[in-house]
């Protein structure tokens, strides 16, 4: 579905699988903190607001599951029109979010407006769900008396077995016969893609390690001119997700890191690190959380975040190590993501949790 296709329309339905959905057409935006992002925002709430007065088929569940917490107005006169349970579910902590990584400040009108949103759906919603696993303790610190479930992200078996060949002109690019520290996805500032440039630029003698980082975003040039001058560096524009398997053959590390923020205490769930795990390569982990699942799986080394001296000394362990260690952390990967992280594990906890809430 696309915005073309709708041109005209503000809602569309369209059958896929037997499941019916409902398309809402809203404003287009290119940045995280956009203005435009905003406006979307309230105009999602309003038109899926002006929708729910139409007669539809008596759901049993109302689940609102949002980038911010505004569409939970809606979600609440359904639950409350047709006796529903209504369940929350937290992918990010707004406005948190907006005041740690946008640099809002927490008096902003607009902050203080989705903080009242977030606090009434924690105190109106019947299920709390997140991908966060100690967003309890968020909660707690917001004063209100509820547990959170943790259902985390993770991998859809039936898309990443799917596995398409790199583009000859993108392997072209990555060197052969050299050790690889590798990044795929996003490039935006919480990614902290900075600090492994400047660990890159740390390890610059070292002839045989070299860094590919894959993918766009709004920091990709500032992080160009960082690492201008770098041979040991190479950038890669995005490619598919179908893709992403296929480049992660060509790296003997990958990297995961995020800013040091308060933040990210409450946990974090990255799609890319399942990805990462389930390729079966080491991982390199710069995020401060209690919650670290690279410890827990016992799959790579975690380092202190935004602290290149670190990232460049994690490197160098798994660079030293011997080879049948840094394959027994890949392999210990992708056994844990395959029993706790698959779209059926998570669907199976999802079930049971609404289930054991619902009777």
């Amino acid at each position: 579905m696309t915005l073309t296709d709708m041109e005209g329309k503000r809602y569309k339905l369209e059958d896929i699988d037997n499941i019916i959905y409902l398309w809402i057409r809203t404003l287009k935006y290119s940045k995280s903190f956009d203005k435009k992002r905003v406006l979307k925002w309230f105009e999602f709430m309003s038109k899926l607001f002006f929708y729910t007065k139409k007669n539809l088929h008596i759901p049993d569940i109302i689940i609102c599951s949002p980038t911010a917490p505004f569409s939970i107005l809606p979600a609440y006169y359904l639950a409350k029109k047709y006796r529903a349970t209504l369940v929350f579910e937290v992918r990010d902590i707004w406005p948190l979010t907006l005041i740690e990584v946008g640099g809002y400040s927490r008096v902003n009108p607009l902050v203080q407006l989705m903080s009242w949103f977030e606090k009434f759906a924690l105190k109106k919603s019947d299920i709390i769900i997140s991908n966060l696993p100690d967003y309890s303790e968020w909660l707690r610190e917001r004063g209100v008396s509820k547990e959170a479930y943790w259902v985390s992200n993770g991998i859809n078996l039936e898309e990443v077995k799917y596995i398409e060949p790199l583009d000859k002109r993108v392997s072209e690019k990555i060197p052969e016969n050299k050790f690889i520290i590798g990044y795929t996805g996003k490039l935006g500032v919480s990614n902290a893609v900075s600090y492994l440039i400047e660990a890159a630029r740390i390890l610059k003698e070292y002839a045989d390690i070299r860094f590919v980082i894959v993918g766009d975003g709004q920091e990709k040039e500032k992080l160009k001119d960082e690492a201008e001058g770098l041979s040991n560096v190479i950038f890669i524009d995005s490619i598919k997700k179908s893709q992403i398997q296929s480049m992660l053959k060509f790296f003997d590390i990958c990297y995961i890191g995020l800013q040091r923020k308060t933040l990210f205490k409450y946990g974090t769930s990255p799609n890319k690190l399942f990805d990462y795990m389930y390729s079966g390569t080491p991982v390199l982990h710069s995020v401060n959380t209690k919650n670290d699942i690279v410890q827990l799986a016992d799959c790579g080394i975690s380092v202190e975040a935004e602290n290149p001296d670190k990232i460049a000394q994690g490197i160098l362990e798994l660079y030293k190590m011997d080879e049948n260690k840094r394959k027994q952390l890949g392999e210990n990967g992708e056994k844990y993501v395959m029993e706790n992280f698959t779209y059926k594990n998570l669907a199976e906890k999802y079930l049971k949790i609404i289930n054991s809430n619902n009777n």
